[in-house]
Formats: structure tokens, C-alpha cells, sequence
């Protein structure tokens, strides 16, 4: 991307990935073997596991999305179908970078939302889906969720999907970080969603600028953590209007006859231009498909923990006065 932000300055924290291990200590070298005893037991049968550690081997299962609300518009957009998302192994989606999971029909397109959230224009985004009554992936920047979580939310509670996009937008090919400090921006942006969310998001990723290092896309699919490119760039931080994103959709549509679409909610060009470019999209005969994760993400607790001490909570109102104080009679 393609955004400045503002800072929050956290510490890192390292990664701690625990995991059982069990090893058996062999003889002393020299030592004679112990005496076999005269009545040798018979072998106990083999214990069955524990309930718990079955359970637990059983991801658990997506909470219920909200529901998208009654659609009063017998001429929307509308949903085509739902299609559910098994991340295991990280699978990757979008032809930019992903050739193998080609699960689209033709004229089915996917509408997804980088950068966000943001004032003004993610809610313009959410209302011209509302209208269309039609759907989106928001991948929404891990400082924007702390900024504004109640925008985020809404996106939420209007049935939409949400993922996450990093920490701060940091370019993850950059050579200057870390491996631990990658994993961080990863990390901390997941547990930044999911604290303005009050839930678990969908374990669905992008990359920013969608620069894809080879080890990050490991460590994700260790996660278990989907990643998504995208069949067509709308290039819409690059738009010096609205018409000029609707123009580069619906060209590269014309070519490709379906796709991934990347656009951004941070944008304006991008809200002012979604209400024409959904009426294009359904004149032209495409079709919206909605993508929902079979399981959540799963946060790491060192990340949340962290968070929670970082993100100061307001002790006064920081809203502007002509939103607190209305002259009713004068």
C-alpha cells in the first residue's frame, strides 16, 4: 500500500510456540542390563487419550456471522453464492500469486477491501453494499482497528468478513526486519482486529502491497491462515477519480471474465465510485461470491496481552464539541 498512518509505539514481544516433547534416556554406556524379573506382568493395554487432548485436536468452528440484513431491492446485486474457506496449511488465493484453488465460475467476482478502517469512506462502502444488498472481505490495518474499532464493527455486524493486513502496512519483503519482526507485524495486526471486533476474525491474510517473502508464507500456512492476492488490481490509490476505477474494473473484468478484486475502503475515490460500478457489475451479468472460514483464527494470547497495555483507553471525551453540545432553544 500505498498509506501513511500514524504510530503507536509498542514493544515486540518474541514468539513463543510451545509444544509437547517426550524423549527416552538410553542406558549408560558400560552398564550391564537389569535382571529380567521372575514373574514378568503382563503388559497394561494401551491407554485411550484423554477427553480433552481429543477435543482438542478438533478446531473449533466459525461463530456465526452476522446476518446480512433483508434485502428491499428486487433489483440488487444481490449474493450468487457462499462458498466456506478450509485454511489448513495455508491455501493461497488469487491468480497475481496463486495459480492452484481456481474455484470461480465465470462472471463470478469476489469484492475485497484493503486499508481500512477509516471515517467517511468505509461507512460510504458499507452503505453502497447495503444498497446492492451484496458483500465483501474487508483486510483491515491492525493501527485502524485500534483507531476505530466501532467502524470496524459495523462491517462486521453487517455480515461481511473480515481479515486482517498487518500491524502498519509494513512491506514484509522489506530486508531491514526481522524474521521475529515480521512475524510481529503479522501477529500484533490479528490481535488488533480481534480486539475492535471483540471476536475472532476469519483467518484470512493479505499482504500489503502484496509482497508475498517465501518464509512469511510458510509461517502462515504453519498458522493456518488463508492468503490472499488478487485476479485484478483496481489501482484505485492511484485514481485521480472515481470513474477511473470504475473504468480499470470493468476493462480487466472484460478480459479476464471473473476474479479476486482488490479495491481500497481507505480510499475515497474508491467509496465515492461503488455504487455505479456494483450497477455495472450487474448489468454486465457478474455475480458477487461470498467467502466465509470454516474455522476462526486463532490469536495468540501474548499478542492480545500486549495490546491491552498499549491501547490507552480514553479518560475524557475526544470528540469535537459540536457533536457533545447541540443548542436546542435559544
Amino acid at each position: 500500500m500505498r498509506i501513511a498512518a500514524g504510530l503507536i509505539f509498542a514493544g515486540t514481544v518474541s514468539l513463543l510456540a510451545s509444544s509437547a516433547a517426550w524423549s527416552q534416556t538410553p542406558p549408560a554406556k558400560g552398564a550391564a542390563p537389569a535382571a529380567a524379573p521372575a514373574a514378568a506382568a503382563p503388559a497394561p493395554a494401551a491407554a485411550a487419550p484423554a477427553p480433552a487432548a481429543a477435543a482438542a485436536q478438533v478446531p473449533p468452528k466459525q461463530a456465526p456471522q452476522p446476518a446480512r440484513a433483508a434485502c428491499n431491492n428486487p433489483n440488487a446485486l444481490g449474493v450468487a453464492r457462499t462458498v466456506e474457506i478450509d485454511t489448513t496449511g495455508g491455501p493461497g488465493f488469487g491468480f497475481e500469486h496463486f495459480k492452484q484453488l481456481d474455484f470461480l465460475r465465470d462472471h463470478e467476482v469476489v469484492l475485497t477491501f484493503d486499508d481500512g478502517p477509516w471515517p467517511g469512506n468505509t461507512p460510504a462502502v458499507l452503505k453502497a453494499l447495503a444498497d446492492e444488498c451484496t458483500t465483501g472481505i474487508f483486510f483491515p490495518i491492525g493501527k485502524h482497528a485500534t483507531y476505530h474499532p466501532e467502524i470496524l464493527r459495523q462491517v462486521y455486524a453487517a455480515g461481511h468478513t473480515v481479515g486482517s493486513h498487518t500491524w502498519s502496512h509494513e512491506n514484509l519483503n522489506n530486508k531491514k526486519l526481522t524474521e521475529d519482526q515480521k512475524k510481529d507485524e503479522i501477529e500484533r495486526g490479528l490481535a488488533a482486529v480481534k480486539w475492535a471486533l471483540e471476536t475472532s476474525p476469519s483467518p484470512f491474510f493479505r499482504f500489503p502491497a502484496l509482497q508475498h517473502p517465501p518464509e512469511m508464507v510458510t509461517y502462515l500456512g504453519n498458522r493456518n491462515i488463508a492468503i490472499f492476492s488478487c485476479d485484478l488490481d483496481s489501482f484505485d490509490f492511484k485514481s485521480k477519480n472515481s470513474q477511473q476505477v470504475i473504468d480499470t474494473v470493468m476493462k480487466k473484468l472484460a478480459k479476464l471474465g471473473k476474479g479476486i478484486i482488490l479495491m481500497h475502503d481507505f480510499q475515497k475515490h474508491t467509496a465515492e465510485a461503488l455504487p455505479t460500478l456494483l450497477t455495472q457489475l450487474k448489468a454486465g451479468g457478474y455475480k458477487v461470491v461470498a467467502m466465509r472460514a470454516k474455522s476462526p483464527a486463532t490469536v495468540l494470547p501474548q499478542y492480545e496481552q500486549e495490546l491491552a497495555k498499549d491501547v490507552k483507553l480514553p479518560t475524557v471525551s475526544s470528540r469535537p464539541v459540536n457533536s457533545v453540545v447541540t443548542t436546542v432553544d435559544q
